[in-house]
């Protein structure tokens, strides 16, 4: 409140990052700990619509990281007042399907304050007309669940299978040997290869001796290493190095002077792949419901995201939690209105809405 005396103190826009403590009944690895990370930012506004635009803003900054860079599609919407932050205007979501029982995570959330906090904190200034106004705030923040996001939608039997924009290696160079003759030459090619893609891609050279070959496949699947380049004695007289992809396992020869090129392009149309199989997951596993019976059968059978009609009676979303477990996720923000009967009592809804179990 110090900060703010007038207009033209406005707006304060802060970002941090910061360590919370929450003590959790249940945890979950990376997506509900005791401990976790994550990004969160506070602003004030001189008026509603800055702030309204701000958190709208927010949103869509989560939505866009999670799709270019996780590779994570998410429906973007608005909670209900029961799910909302306590003291908010309103929550803006973006939630995810997650892999298994295909249920949903909250993704990060972007809240619109209005002037609540404002009151509560006295946080006044001078407008432009003369007259003390408290101002308008939002709150935003995104965890490191994301990280159990990108494991829990996008890995296999095998492993991790990590996007490559945040892979920490993009590609891995298994050198392969049986004698010092053959670790000579195959250490000649692993250099160029290396100067090939210095710059353009995160690699590392695998040159443990006490592991086989096979072994440091298996690891670097584990890993979730987005491309494999193995190179042995025949693709050194080749002047060659086979590139095997994480995701669908298929292997190519490609010349050292294509590399540079192949692997650039290998490396976005995987990161494309995994967000086309992420999003044809979810579409899969989201359906149309119109009978209570059909949506209890549905969630009990961890079928996936059933999308039915509410008539937004606090009553009734409470309902359907207690005698299924499912909550509204969101109200989407792209779904069109369509008229239609509440799931829970048969009353008037103009739009459906997303239910599901939630991490």
């Amino acid at each position: 409140a110090r900060w703010v005396q007038s207009y033209r103190d406005l707006p304060i826009l802060l970002n941090q990052w910061s360590n919370v403590v929450r003590w959790e009944e249940r945890p979950r690895a990376f997506l509900r700990t005791l401990e976790f990370l994550w990004q969160e930012g506070h602003t004030c506004h001189a008026t509603a619509a800055e702030a309204d635009a701000r958190a709208r803003q927010m949103l869509e900054v989560y939505r866009a990281f999670l799709a270019d860079d996780l590779a994570i599609p998410t429906v973007p919407g608005v909670k209900t007042d029961s799910e909302k932050f306590a003291g908010a205007l309103r929550t803006h979501t973006v939630e995810a399907m997650m892999g298994g029982k295909y249920w949903a995570l909250q993704s990060g959330t972007s809240h619109d304050l209005g002037d609540h906090f404002g009151r509560v904190f006295d946080i006044q200034f001078l407008d432009r007309d003369g007259e003390r106004k408290y101002a308008c705030s939002t709150s935003w923040g995104l965890s490191h669940r994301v990280v159990g996001a990108a494991i829990m939608v996008h890995g296999d039997a095998a492993g991790l299978k990590l996007p490559p924009r945040v892979a920490p290696v993009q590609a891995v160079v298994i050198p392969i040997w049986r004698n010092e003759q053959e670790r000579q030459a195959v250490a000649e090619l692993a250099a160029r290869v290396e100067q090939a893609l210095a710059g353009s891609a995160r690699v590392r050279t695998d040159w443990r001796e006490d592991h086989t070959p096979g072994f440091k496949f298996h690891e670097w699947e584990l890993k979730g290493v987005p491309l494999r380049l193995e190179i042995g004695p025949r693709d050194v007289v080749a002047g060659q190095v086979v590139v095997v992809r994480r995701d669908t396992r298929a292997r190519q020869p490609v010349a050292l002077e294509a590399l540079a090129a192949t692997v650039a392009n290998l490396l976005d149309t995987l990161q494309a792949a995994l967000l086309q199989a992420a999003t044809a997951m979810r579409d899969a596993h989201t359906a149309e419901v119109n009978a209570y019976a059909d949506l209890a059968e549905r969630v009990a059978a961890n079928a996936g995201w059933s999308l039915a009609h509410w008539c937004g009676s606090a009553a009734c979303e409470a309902r359907v939690k207690a005698e299924t477990k499912a909550t509204i996720r969101c109200i989407p923000r792209d779904l069109p209105p369509e008229r239609g009967a509440c799931i829970a009592c048969g009353g008037t809804s103009a739009q459906r809405v997303i239910f599901a179990r939630a991490y």
